[in-house]
């Protein structure tokens, strides 16, 4: 498991550069979309992948990994706004959006020592199809609790959704790049 903590943070620093840089280009523009916009964003994504997947023409130069990354992005910035709930207008700095970043990718890794520890890393033995439909199941889950204003009987909350998605997007990065 020592090997896939640091394939953990590998990742996630690549996808934190990714998101400090648009920081840099667009401010923390994020911050004025509502909830369901972000998991909407994350349903694209997820989508997007599964067609890549079934499809043998790509009519855009752009592979899954990128579409993963961008899953694991939107779904921090849904943890922020979970907890801070969305602005009219940004309202954060770089820096501060990076806080909140990396609070959020350090309890994303934390969830996933813990379950790896509890289920002995069966993901690793999965296929990245089937790792994209769990996403893409997740995202959905998401999708019913906004639909029904957040609340749950039984089920986890959304955050708990936001966290599988990014574990399972980091999960299947780690996958591709030990496939090449």
């Amino acid at each position: 498991m020592k090997n896939t903590s640091k394939q953990f943070n590998e990742i996630i620093a690549q996808c934190r550069d990714l998101y400090t840089k648009k920081l840099q280009d667009y401010g923390a523009a994020w911050r004025v979309l509502r909830l369901p916009s972000l998991t909407d964003q994350i349903f694209i994504k997820a989508s997007r992948i599964r067609t890549l997947q079934e499809s043998t023409e790509r009519m855009v130069d752009e592979g899954e990994e990128s579409e993963f990354i961008g899953i694991i992005n939107y779904a921090i910035m849904a943890l922020v706004q979970l907890e801070l709930g969305y602005a009219d207008q940004p309202d954060l700095s770089p820096e501060q959006a990076s806080e909140f970043y990396d609070k959020y990718a350090t309890m994303a890794h934390d969830l996933m020592m813990k379950k790896n520890h509890d289920y002995g890393e069966a993901w690793r033995d999965m296929r990245v199809s089937s790792i994209t439909d769990l996403i893409y199941q997740k995202v959905l889950r998401t999708k019913s609790i906004e639909d029904n204003k957040g609340e749950t009987i039984v089920s986890e909350g959304l955050d708990a959704n936001y966290l599988d998605m990014i574990n399972y997007s980091i999960f299947a990065l780690i996958l591709i790049n030990e496939q090449k």
